[in-house]
């Protein structure tokens, strides 16, 4: 009979695998969300930093062009393999064609092509169309805004960065599925892989997942109520403690030990970025608080959630200051773990994290 203590174990072996190459690591993860904030490194590479050899702060970054990933929207912004990107384009609704503004994204789009790879600067140096209000309220130029939607849709592509800009370059997409049965083919594929990258999950996980993926295929948006049942007809399932679980058919749940690791993990890693799955795994609530008034913060501005073992016991938020890695954690109930390998575990992760950063030891 399968266990809460079943699941929590596999939760965590699935998704923390072997370390590997990162080319293979992200093919495994499918998609990796990006964040630009850095405590002290960014979700992206923290989240890589534990699946990957030797991965240091940057990494993606710097290997970007010459790997077979790209920037895009799944079911958030960040990398998807080029795999993945073929099955949510083109991305072809009324809704994300220019109108006014067809004439001005043409003209981008031949400037772009002309030059091969273009910085946002140099498109509003040579269009200076001016500015817009942007998501968050603040002003940004409209060349950029429109940069971004050309890249949505699949006009352009993210070549690679400068300084943690996007750099375009031109993008032609294959020709979508024709058919309803390749239709239907190419969206149970995409909620596969959404359930590959975050199973095992509850019930109304899966739904909220698979909702998400509107921004994924915004042109197969009515179709992801019946991609949903198919996906619960097929996938493995089981009912533990009042909920009903579900992840993939070919995978079977592991009775192996848990191995005596710590791991700071990023507040977005796949472990733990379902936070009603979370807390009924772990019995308590994270919370991503950057966002949160610093005087309503109970956990700290960019808490790392602290796994030992299959276990999240606690957060952490590290910083660096003067040239040394600084951390302060905290635990569930104000309970430490009392083994001993964890007090040696817990120093173990912290030196990693002093490497991943390329941190001097002193």
């Amino acid at each position: 009979m399968t266990t809460l203590n079943d699941l929590r174990r596999f939760a965590v072996s699935r998704s923390l695998f072997m370390p590997t190459t990162l080319e293979r690591a992200i093919d495994t993860l499918g998609f990796v969300q990006a964040d630009p904030i850095r405590a002290p490194a960014r979700a992206q590479d923290l989240t890589l930093r534990p699946r990957v050899d030797g991965y240091r702060a940057g990494d993606l970054d710097r290997f970007y062009p010459a790997l077979s990933v790209e920037e895009d929207v799944f079911i958030n912004y960040g990398f998807v393999t080029r795999s993945l990107q073929a099955l949510m384009h083109p991305r072809t609704v009324a809704s994300l064609r220019p109108t006014a503004r067809n004439k001005r994204a043409q003209a981008v789009l031949a400037f772009v092509r002309e030059c091969g790879a273009v910085h946002p600067r140099d498109v509003d140096a040579h269009f200076s169309h001016g500015t817009v209000k942007n998501y968050w309220g603040g002003s940004s130029h409209a060349t950029t805004h429109l940069l971004e939607a050309m890249h949505y849709k699949g006009q352009l592509r993210v070549a690679r960065r400068e300084g943690g800009v996007r750099v375009y370059a031109v993008h032609e997409h294959g020709p979508g599925p024709i058919g309803s049965a390749a239709r239907q083919a190419h969206v149970d594929a995409i909620v596969d892989l959404v359930v590959r990258k975050y199973a095992p999950l509850p019930a109304a996980s899966l739904s909220y997942v698979v909702s998400r993926l509107r921004y994924a295929v915004p042109q197969w948006h009515g179709e992801l109520r019946s991609a949903l049942q198919r996906a619960k007809q097929r996938l493995s399932h089981a009912r533990i403690e009042g909920n009903d679980w579900y992840w993939p058919v070919d995978e079977r749940l592991s009775s192996d030990t848990p191995p005596d690791v710590v791991r700071l993990l990023a507040p977005f890693d796949p472990v733990v970025w379902d936070r009603r799955r979370f807390e009924l795994l772990w019995g308590w609530a994270y919370r991503f608080e950057a966002y949160t008034p610093v005087s309503q913060r109970k956990l700290g501005y960019y808490a790392l959630p602290l796994l030992w073992r299959d276990r999240v016991v606690g957060w952490g938020n590290v910083s660096v200051k003067s040239g040394e890695v600084q951390a302060a954690f905290g635990y569930v109930g104000s309970q430490r773990p009392r083994d001993r390998a964890f007090i040696r575990e817990l120093d173990a992760e912290v030196e990693r994290i002093r490497v991943f950063l390329a941190i001097k030891s002193t």
